[in-house]
């Protein structure tokens, strides 16, 4: 990708995209994000990328661009976009149903109250595809809230994440499924939106049909094609110099706390396609242009022009749509639910500038990354912080927009 234009030549204001710059150093500067860096790409052209604040406050270790950050769900659009090119050789369709690889999903049931150890279940109604997965449309939860009945259930059926994921554990995505099984769905699926342990399960079938561990079939088919070299499931001890300190927010608004975060500095067990992937600002965003192009970057084509068509579209059923992630907050006005990843189906209901198509997602320390191909334009920013409240996604997003003027 050239830095040698002027964004001018494809379509950009260099005034204008210093806006971008004024607003992510007021949150540096306000103590609400130690730090922050920002990218702009369009035509394959990089028109922004600038650097803000820390990467370590405490020790004054400024952003820089080689910083690795915990994407966590950010993981998500790369476990899906393994799973389309297992679509692409055939292997299944949305509309195919789990159990044709899975058996035991052919039995699952879903949970009919009330709480408590003691509950009723009725049988399915229609049978989960890969479809309600990839649309998180599955009826399954992530387990993490104890006041919510299915995942009380879950804590006491052993989908406990900490435990799957902390240091020493040798649970992986087959025991993940296998305790799934298990439980019941919140609800027949297709019928409602619920975040959930879906692209984990959907990160499992690529391990059932490709006969390869994800992490494998991540670094064959997408990592090293893309040369993202810093990208994986742990970050070696020689790398963890360059890992950002995650912060959150202290109960009283005012200022940051460093926040403790286990980190795999080895091969972990569980693979979380969910969530489990550390990367960089410049491999995630050589798999970003790699989607703005078509599935394809530098000769190494992933996926057809086609496949990726269909992340520009809601694939979710009518049913479980509009689909919100923040109670009472219209973060996602206008949008539907594609493949592993929010559509912007509605310009005018997100109440901000972009394109019908636009897809991309989040992640838990708020790295953010949206896909125009209309305007032949990525986003991104990356920063580590937890359980933030700032509109700073929504705000970048509008800033770039501001500033394309052809």
């Amino acid at each position: 990708m050239s830095e040698s234009i002027s964004p001018e030549q494809v379509g950009f204001s260099t005034e204008r995209l210093a806006r971008i710059g004024a607003v992510m150093q007021r949150y540096v500067d306000e103590k609400k994000i130690a730090g922050i860096i920002a990218t702009v790409a369009r035509r394959g052209q990089m028109v922004y990328r600038e650097k803000f604040g820390y990467a370590d406050v405490e020790a004054a270790a400024p952003m820089q661009l080689d910083t690795i950050f915990r994407i966590m769900s950010m993981t998500k659009p790369v476990t899906s976009i393994a799973a389309m090119m297992l679509y692409e050789e055939g292997w299944f369709d949305l509309n195919t149903f789990v159990y044709e690889f899975i058996p035991a999903f052919k039995d699952l049931r879903v949970y009919a109250g009330p709480a408590g150890l003691s509950y009723d279940t009725v049988p399915l109604k229609q049978h989960v595809t890969f479809r309600h997965l990839f649309t998180h449309t599955s009826g399954l939860s992530y387990g993490g809230q104890t006041f919510d009945p299915i995942d009380a259930i879950y804590q006491k059926g052993g989908v406990d994440l900490l435990q799957f994921y902390g240091p020493g554990s040798s649970l992986g995505n087959k025991e993940l499924v296998e305790a799934l099984v298990k439980l019941p769905l919140a609800f027949q699926p297709g019928t409602q939106w619920r975040y959930s342990l879906s692209i984990d399960v959907l990160g499992h079938l690529v391990e059932l049909i490709s006969g390869k561990p994800l992490d494998v079939f991540l670094r064959e088919r997408i990592f090293e094609p893309l040369g993202m070299t810093d990208t994986d499931f742990y970050v070696p001890e020689a790398k963890l110099s360059r890992l950002a300190k995650l912060y959150t927010t202290p109960p009283d608004g005012a200022g940051l706390t460093p926040l403790s975060f286990p980190i795999h500095t080895s091969r972990p067990s569980w693979l979380m396609g969910g969530g489990g992937l550390a990367s960089t600002l410049s491999d995630y965003g050589r798999f970003a242009q790699m989607l703005v192009n078509g599935g394809e970057l530098d000769g190494a084509r992933l996926l057809s022009p086609r496949t990726v068509a269909l992340m520009e579209m809601n694939q979710a059923p009518a049913a479980a749509m509009p689909y919100e992630q923040r109670t009472g907050i219209l973060k996602n006005s206008g949008y539907g639910f594609s493949l592993g990843m929010r559509v912007l189906t509605d310009v005018g209901a997100s109440g901000r500038a972009g394109s019908v198509g636009e897809f991309g997602w989040d992640g838990a320390f708020a790295t953010y990354f949206w896909i125009d191909r209309k305007e032949a334009l990525y986003g991104q920013l990356m920063m580590q912080h937890q359980a933030w409240s700032f509109p700073i996604h929504e705000q970048f997003k509008a800033l770039t927009y501001q500033a394309l003027i052809d």
